[in-house]
């Protein structure tokens, strides 16, 4: 039996699912609750391992607060099936990765509740100081 692989916009998509569902602080098991599903099926879901149907999408963006397009916003290079061999698939996962993990979720939430404006640009400089390489 050969392991099919999921679509990398379905796996984009339900990344940000994740992220967005994280970002609000719901669970997996509300948005569930929410959608009438199991979170079984949201994890398939954020994995990309299911494709998420347009009126489910609708749904969640309205649950979660977002448009649509949220969902499709920062779409690497190359997720296109149609540009597939015409450029070269964006270098830096990682960093959805990290904001999509809890210390990421975390140093998101608590930048962003800073309202001095000027501290959080000291707070951005003084961790720039400290991420430079020797």
């Amino acid at each position: 039996m050969i392991k099919k692989t999921p679509n990398p916009i379905d796996v984009h998509v339900g990344s940000r699912v994740r992220l967005r569902r994280m970002l609000v602080g719901m669970s997996q098991e509300k948005l569930g609750e929410k959608l009438g599903l199991t979170f079984q099926q949201i994890q398939k879901y954020e994995k990309g391992a299911n494709r998420i149907g347009a009126s489910r999408l609708f749904q969640i963006a309205q649950i979660l607060g977002v448009p649509v397009q949220f969902f499709f916003d920062d779409m690497a290079a190359g997720t296109n099936p149609l540009d597939e061999g015409f450029g070269e698939a964006e270098s830096t996962p990682f960093v959805m990765d990290f904001v999509n993990s809890s210390e990421g979720l975390q140093l998101n939430r608590a930048f962003t509740n800073i309202s001095d404006a000027k501290v959080r640009k000291r707070l951005l400089d003084l961790i720039k100081s400290l991420s430079v390489e020797a």
